[in-house]
């Protein structure tokens, strides 16, 4: 795995692929159709103009009921309201909401980390589609480079019944979010019955854990030896890789 620094902090409109193509050349890093890129999704929601100032958020009664009974920010909860299709469960602890784009986790995604205005009540919400937008870098990377890596859009999610966070793949192209070993034998010939690995998820845990989540400033990284999960196609992305609502056992 090689970690790209040297990375600007990124804008809206300013265009991803060029900078990470630049990166990786400076580090003398070639980029094939068998690598992983993997992004963090801070840089797409900059890149993408996905900041908000919460001044500018029109806050209804549900947002200021949900304020109530959280202690959090009318607008802060309003804005949890407007990039959630439900909120699942609502305290002062945590507020744990279903995105828009069908990913379930803390405060709808919504951060102030590693964002410049943070301190002024500024913060970044995912991208609208996190799927189409690692279909679009992929491609613009293979205009550039004339091979497409895959990519993998990643954030820093919460677990159910775990302690901390974990890199967790939001947006993918060019890779199966899962492998489904289901009917294979284990060592003694026995069938697996319910082994499906989440081969993106597994990637974006490794690659955020050696990118940082703080001040490293390294939001971009290369996984090699992932060749024989990758694809031509860009494929149906992460969202494949989560479990329908029917069967939520938890909600």
């Amino acid at each position: 795995m090689a970690v790209l620094s040297g990375l600007p902090l990124f804008a809206p409109g300013q265009a991803l692929a060029p900078a990470i193509v630049a990166a990786a050349a400076r580090q003398g890093e070639t980029l094939g159709a068998d690598d992983v890129l993997v992004v963090a999704q801070k840089i797409v929601s900059k890149a993408e103009g996905r900041q908000v100032a919460l001044a500018g958020v029109a806050i209804t009664a549900a947002g200021h009921d949900l304020a109530r009974r959280t202690g959090r920010a009318p607008a802060l909860a309003q804005l949890i309201l407007d990039e959630s299709s439900a909120i699942l469960r609502a305290s002062p602890a945590a507020i744990i909401a279903r995105h828009h784009s069908g990913h379930v986790l803390a405060n709808a995604g919504i951060d102030a980390s590693n964002v410049a205005g943070g301190d002024a009540d500024e913060v970044l919400i995912w991208p609208a589609d996190p799927d189409a937008s690692a279909r679009a870098l992929r491609a613009e990377l293979a205009a550039l480079l004339g091979a497409a890596p895959a990519v993998v859009i990643a954030d820093s999610l919460g677990r159910a019944w775990r302690q901390g966070t974990i890199g967790t793949a939001i947006g993918a192209a060019g890779i199966a979010a899962l492998d489904d070993q289901r009917g294979q034998s284990d060592l003694y010939g026995r069938t697996l019955q319910a082994t499906v690995i989440a081969v993106a998820d597994a990637i974006a845990a490794a690659a955020v854990l050696a990118m940082g989540e703080g001040a490293q400033g390294t939001p971009v990284a290369i996984v090699r030896g992932a060749g024989a999960w990758t694809t031509a196609e860009d494929g149906p992305g992460a969202a494949a890789g989560l479990r329908p609502v029917a069967q939520d056992m938890f909600t």
